[in-house]
C-alpha cells in the first residue's frame, strides 16, 4: 500500500511541473540571435569612400546592391576618376558575383535606391550633380537622376529631373502600370515653385518639400507635385496601395500649409495621395522631441508598417530606452494610428530600413551604439544593426555587428532561399570587421 501514494505523489508533481514549464516558456523572453547565423561579413571599396544604399532580391535567387563609389582602384573597375558615381554590384544565389558596373559623370553622383523591373531589369535612383558622360543634363545643384537598365546592367534609357537648387530622391517604387513614383525633396525656394502641377501654390511653401515625380515606362513625366510647409520636409519612402493611390512616409519640421495637427520638432510626416497626385489626407505621429520616418511597408493585414526614430517620449511615443529608440508604428490605410513600439537601449540607436518576410514578419536594419535594451553588444561608435520581428511587431531576434569605428546598414532584405542579406557601410577594421580598404566602405552582411 505505501507505493501507491508515492507513484500518485510522483505523478502529480511530473504533471505539475510540465505545466509550471510550459508557463514559462510561454512567457520567457526571446533568445536574441538563436534564430540566424553568420554566413559571411564582407567589405568591398577601394582607397577612398563607398557606400550601399540599397538591396533588391532578383528573380533568378541572387540579389543586387546600390550604392556609390569614388575610387578607381581596389575592387572598383572601369573608373577613370575619384568623383562620385552609383554603384550597382550583382550577385548570384550562391554569393558570386555576376557584374558590376558604375554610372555617373565628371560631378557628385550618388545612388539612393533601385528595384528590379517586370522585365528583369532594373531602375536606379539617386541624386546628381553631373551633366556629362553617362547624364544627359544638369538645371542646377543636385538633381533626380534615374537610370533604367537591362538586366546585365546597361543603361536602356536615364532621365533628370530638377530645377535650380538641391533636389534630391530618396525612393522609386515600379507601379502598377509599369511606370515609376520618385520621391525626395524639392528645393522649392530654388525651384521658384516649379515642380509643382498647380504652381499658384508655390507662395505658400518654402525650404525642402516632399517631391514626387510620376513616370510612364519610358522614363518621361507624367505629373508631379510637392507637398509641405515653410520649414523642412523630407520624403524617405513610398508605396502603391491597393487602391492605386501612394502612401508617402517621411518627416516634418512644419507647421504650416499642407501640415496639421503637428506633436513638436520633427514628426513623422505620412500622406496618401491620389493617382494623379492629390493630396487625400495626411498624418502626424510622434512626440515633443525629433521624430523621423524612414521606411514603408505593407502587412499581410491590409495596414502599413512605418520604422524611424524617435527621441521623444510623450504624446505618441509611450516608451523611451535611451538618447533615440528604433519606433514602430502601425497604421491602417486611412492613416489611424493601431499601435506603436520603441526598440533599443540607452544610447542612439535607430530604424532605416524595413522589409517583409516569407513568415509575414519583417526584417529592419538600422544602427546601434547601445550595448543593453534590446541590444547584447556594441563593439564601438555605431554598429551595424539588423532585426526580425513578428507580423505583432514584437523581436524575435537581433544582431549588430561592427568594429571600433562607425558601421551602419541600410538596407536588408530576405532572399528566395531565406536567407537575409544586409546593406551598408564601415569605418572599421577590426572586430567583426576583418578588412577596411580605404576611408568607408561598403559593407555587406549575409545570414542563414
Amino acid at each position: 500500500m505505501p507505493k501507491k501514494p508515492t507513484y500518485y505523489m510522483l505523478i502529480v508533481f511530473l504533471i505539475t511541473s510540465f505545466f509550471i514549464n510550459c508557463s514559462k516558456d510561454t512567457n520567457a523572453p526571446i533568445v536574441q540571435n538563436s534564430e540566424v547565423e553568420i554566413e559571411h561579413i564582407k567589405t568591398l571599396g577601394g582607397s577612398k569612400n563607398e557606400s550601399a544604399q540599397a538591396v533588391t532580391k532578383t528573380t533568378d535567387g541572387g540579389y543586387a546592391i546600390l550604392g556609390y563609389t569614388q575610387s578607381k582602384d581596389g575592387d572598383i573597375t572601369n573608373k577613370s576618376n575619384e568623383s562620385y558615381d552609383y554603384w550597382v554590384i550583382k550577385y548570384d544565389a550562391t554569393n558570386q558575383l555576376q557584374w558590376q558596373k558604375t554610372y555617373g559623370g565628371s560631378g557628385d553622383d550618388r545612388g539612393a535606391d533601385l528595384v528590379q523591373t517586370s522585365d528583369g531589369g532594373y531602375a536606379v535612383i539617386g541624386k546628381s550633380k553631373s551633366n556629362d558622360f553617362d547624364v544627359s543634363e544638369n538645371a542646377g545643384f543636385d538633381d533626380f537622376w534615374i537610370t533604367k537598365l537591362t538586366e546585365n546592367g546597361a543603361i536602356s534609357w536615364e532621365k533628370t529631373y530638377g530645377f535650380a537648387g538641391s533636389d534630391t530622391p530618396n525612393s522609386i517604387i515600379q507601379t502598377n502600370d509599369n511606370g515609376f513614383l520618385l520621391t525626395g525633396v524639392l528645393d522649392v525656394s530654388a525651384s521658384n515653385g516649379q515642380g509643382n502641377r498647380q504652381t499658384t501654390m508655390s507662395q505658400r511653401h518654402a525650404g525642402g518639400d516632399y517631391w514626387v515625380i510620376k513616370l510612364n515606362a519610358n522614363g518621361e513625366r507624367e505629373w508631379s507635385n510637392y507637398y509641405g510647409g515653410s520649414f523642412t520636409d523630407t520624403a524617405y519612402d513610398a508605396i502603391q496601395t491597393e487602391d492605386d493611390d501612394y502612401i508617402i512616409a517621411g518627416s516634418s519640421d512644419s507647421n504650416d500649409v499642407d501640415i496639421s495637427n503637428t506633436n513638436g520638432g520633427y514628426d513623422y510626416w505620412v500622406i496618401k495621395i491620389s493617382s494623379t497626385g492629390s493630396l487625400i489626407w495626411e498624418k502626424s505621429f510622434g512626440g515633443s522631441e525629433i521624430d523621423e520616418a524612414r521606411a514603408i511597408c505593407q502587412t499581410s493585414d491590409g495596414n502599413y508598417l512605418i520604422v524611424g526614430d524617435t527621441r521623444s517620449d510623450d504624446l505618441d511615443v509611450s516608451q523611451t530606452n535611451g538618447a533615440a529608440d528604433l519606433w514602430l508604428i502601425k497604421i491602417t490605410p486611412e492613416g489611424t494610428l493601431l499601435w506603436e513600439k520603441t526598440m533599443g537601449g540607452t544610447n542612439f540607436d535607430v530604424g532605416r530600413s524595413i522589409s517583409k518576410t516569407q513568415d509575414n514578419g519583417f526584417l529592419i536594419s538600422g544602427s546601434s551604439r547601445s550595448n543593453d535594451g534590446n541590444l547584447t553588444t556594441n563593439k564601438g561608435q555605431n554598429d551595424a544593426w539588423v532585426l526580425k520581428i513578428d507580423r505583432a511587431g514584437d523581436l524575435e531576434w537581433q544582431k549588430s555587428i561592427g568594429g571600433s569605428e562607425t558601421d551602419f546598414f541600410n538596407a536588408v532584405v530576405e532572399l528566395n532561399n531565406q536567407t537575409i542579406v544586409a546593406v551598408g557601410d564601415s569605418n572599421s577594421s577590426n572586430e567583426d570587421i576583418s578588412e577596411n580598404k580605404g576611408f568607408t566602405d561598403l559593407l555587406i552582411l549575409k545570414l542563414k
